[in-house]
């Protein structure tokens, strides 16, 4: 079980003081990207990875605190720091032992050490080095992102071209816009990986933070993570997030379930049906130490709960913090984990002559 560690807020200028996006070349991160409004939302994105790397958000006394986790380290993101920030591909989640049949011809996938398929692979599309454009408006401001993945990669058939927009508006909104086509028919769930503390990267644990996520069931899952039926209704459980809770109040709560993931959520969340194509709401989370608040509105089915139970040290922040269980929430959204292998979640699938689109939106605010 996590242990609460409270540090005080933490706060830092946004460097950025307002105009077109700028690019800087790194080394290692490929470009570095950096946009936003003043007095608002700023971001800096990193082609390596398609990775959010800093995001500055004013808390209610409109002091900026960057909100999410990174290594201090780029290099890191090829190891103990994998995921942080990255855009996930092909496939978001797990893959049962990284099989699949899709109609009619079976593939093999390539796996990570437990011997199932996480987050597209083991050179999924965290890794990749991907093309970019900048775009700026008077109302929104970010970049595009660029990938073609080949027919074969990590198992996957077809050739896929995929786009990934980052843009911030000034009405206080970083949107995610995913969009793909291929040649061969083949499963895609694309999403973000970022890690957020809204007190301030570094500020402690997220266990003081409240949350609310917009589901009736869950997935419930194995020692592996792997779903090991149907989906659960969340009644009487600690997935019961239906109104504001403190996550480390319904950590706290004594479940078999949180015990499969070590203590911590790793679950996915079944998220209500949209009767259109329009963000509907999804989750929010608010920081009362700072008045920060996120709202996470998706076009996705569902919504992938991290507390960051595997953080274990081993990654040293921007601010020269080290990352320890709860550091962090990610709130992924997503298709549901191994839904090529459940036909009766919500198909993945995409086919020649269609085209993958998904959205999400972070909205930003603060509360007394």
């Amino acid at each position: 079980m996590y242990q609460s560690e409270r540090t005080p807020p933490i706060s830092s200028p946004a460097p950025f003081s307002g105009g077109p996006p700028v690019c800087r070349p790194d080394p290692y991160a490929g470009q570095r990207w950096t946009f936003g409004f003043p007095g608002g939302l700023v971001a800096e994105v990193h082609t390596r990875g398609a990775r959010l790397h800093s995001l500055w958000a004013p808390d209610r006394h409109g002091t900026a605190a960057d909100v999410v986790l990174s290594p201090a380290d780029p290099a890191e993101t090829v190891t103990t720091a994998r995921y942080f920030g990255a855009t996930i591909g092909r496939y978001a989640n797990r893959i049962a032992y990284g099989r699949f049949t899709l109609d009619g011809t079976p593939h093999r996938l390539t796996t990570q050490d437990n011997g199932h398929c996480l987050h597209g692979g083991t050179d999924g599309f965290d890794n990749r080095l991907w093309e970019a454009e900048s775009v700026h408006t008077p109302e929104r401001t970010g970049v595009l992102l660029h990938l073609r993945s080949p027919d074969g990669d990590q198992g996957f058939p077809g050739n896929l071209d995929v786009t990934v927009g980052m843009l911030i508006g000034r009405d206080g909104d970083l949107t995610f816009s995913y969009a793909a086509v291929t040649d061969a028919a083949t499963p895609v769930s694309l999403t973000n990986h970022a890690y957020f503390n809204l007190e301030g990267e570094g500020a402690g644990d997220i266990l003081g933070h409240e949350l609310t996520v917009e589901a009736t069931h869950f997935t419930p899952v194995g020692r592996d993570l792997i779903p090991r039926g149907g989906h659960l209704p969340v009644s009487g459980t600690p997935f019961d997030l239906r109104r504001p809770r403190g996550i480390g109040e319904a950590l706290a709560h004594p479940s078999r379930e949180l015990g499969s993931t070590g203590g911590g959520f790793d679950h996915n969340f079944v998220l209500k049906a949209r009767r259109d194509d329009a963000p509907r709401t999804a989750a929010v989370l608010h920081a009362p130490a700072t008045g920060r608040s996120l709202e996470v509105l998706t076009t996705e089915p569902g919504l992938q709960v991290y507390t960051g139970g595997q953080l274990d040290g081993s990654v040293v922040g921007k601010s020269g913090t080290r990352y320890r269980a709860g550091a962090g929430i990610a709130l992924e959204t997503q298709h549901f984990p191994d839904s090529p292998n459940r036909p009766g979640d919500p198909s993945a699938v995409l086919r020649p002559g269609e085209e993958y689109r998904s959205r999400t939106v972070l909205r930003f605010g603060t509360r007394d």
